[in-house]
């Protein structure tokens, strides 16, 4: 019974220990728990009681913000992870290939707006000579507003 309790008490920590294992401030933290993002359990006192596996969370909360997606994207991706215990691989490969076609479509987007900008803004033409062979009369406003040639609208 006591090993039990000790195996339990070791997949527990504090929001500080969690701050410090993650690198996040705690502020940071409680504002990730009112998304939905993690949600620890509370001992006797009130207390946070984040599960060792919250480092994980975290750490993919971070990572996935660094490359643009939402809070709301990462809360759904996170759903899908197992409540109560650590994630295993093959739960983290299929929120990795649910991410995989987004991140592929924004580096081609990305790819396509450095060209732009190399080519077109570099140009320094500062005319519409150029851009009249892009978007002639202006057709990819069809496509709706915004930059269409970098998102990847194309006149056919």
């Amino acid at each position: 019974m006591a090993d039990s309790l000790a195996a339990v008490a070791n997949q527990v920590m504090s929001i500080g220990d969690l701050a410090e294992r993650t690198g996040l401030a705690v502020s940071a933290i409680r504002f990730y728990e009112t998304k939905g993002l993690v949600a620890p359990a509370r001992n006797t006192g009130g207390q946070r009681r984040y599960l060792r596996s919250d480092i994980r969370r975290l750490s993919f909360v971070q990572i996935a913000q660094q490359l643009g997606f939402s809070i709301e994207e990462i809360r759904t991706a996170l759903a899908t992870l197992p409540a109560g215990r650590t994630p295993t691989q093959k739960d983290w490969e299929k929120i990795s290939r649910n991410f995989h076609d987004v991140l592929d479509k924004r580096i081609q987007r990305m790819t396509r707006l450095q060209s732009y900008l190399a080519g077109c803004i570099g140009c320094g033409c500062l005319s519409m000579k150029k851009c009249a062979l892009v978007n002639p009369e202006d057709g990819l406003k069809r496509f709706g507003p915004g930059a269409r040639a970098v998102l990847g609208d194309r006149l056919r």
